[in-house]
Formats: C-alpha cells, structure tokens, sequence
C-alpha cells in the first residue's frame, strides 16, 4: 500500500486520516485518534507532516485548547486522485480470488465490521 501511496507522496497512516477527514468533514485531533484508535502522538506527528505538505489546516476550535483539522483545497483535488490509485490496488489485492471466494470475503469483512460476534 504504502508503494502505491509514495506516487502521492503519502504513506497509508496519513491517507487513514485524510481518508476520514474527507468521509466525516472537519474533526478535531481527539476525534481522529479515537476514531482510528491511534494513539494522540502519533496522529499528532502525522498531522505536522499533513500540514507541511499543504494536505491540511488546523483552525482554532471552539476550545482555546482544540485545534480543528481541515482538508485544503489541494487535499480536496488530489483526493479523487488517490483513491482511483486505493480502488486498483484493493482489486489488485483481491484479483486471484474467484467470485464466490470474494462474495466470502466480503461476508466476513462485514460481520467483523458490523460487531456481530462481539466478543
């Protein structure tokens, strides 16, 4: 994955935040960690590098304390982009699958995904 991202000079944990800023709309930093359940330093160190290379803005939240982080236009414009890129490589990922091996697949990944056999 991360292969496929360096041509959009990311790597997947930045792409995991943009990807949710972009599906939710601004989020505060709290958000985005408890939401991909990364650790805060982490995600704070990733949205540096987001903001460095004009991926995001953080903006004054509500809070003096919190910041709000924003995608920019360029994100905006190079997102499309990108996830033609992610959509090749999850075929890719699954093209020696068969059909009823895929349908399978994509059972399991919902009931893990929907909580279904909480343990």
């Amino acid at each position: 994955m991360n292969n496929r991202l360096s041509d959009h000079g990311l790597f997947a944990s930045q792409w995991s935040i943009i990807f949710c800023i972009d599906r939710f709309g601004p989020m505060t930093q709290t958000e985005i960690w408890k939401y991909l359940n990364i650790e805060a330093p982490t995600v704070t160190r990733t949205l540096s590098r987001l903001e460095r290379s004009g991926w995001i803005t953080r903006k004054q939240g509500t809070d003096k304390r919190e910041r709000v982080i924003e995608l920019t236009d360029y994100a905006s414009n190079k997102i499309p982009i990108v996830r033609e890129t992610m959509d090749q490589f999850d075929n890719d990922m699954v093209a020696s699958l068969t059909y009823d091996e895929k349908v399978q697949l994509y059972t399991l990944l919902t009931k893990l995904a929907t909580g279904e056999n909480n343990l």
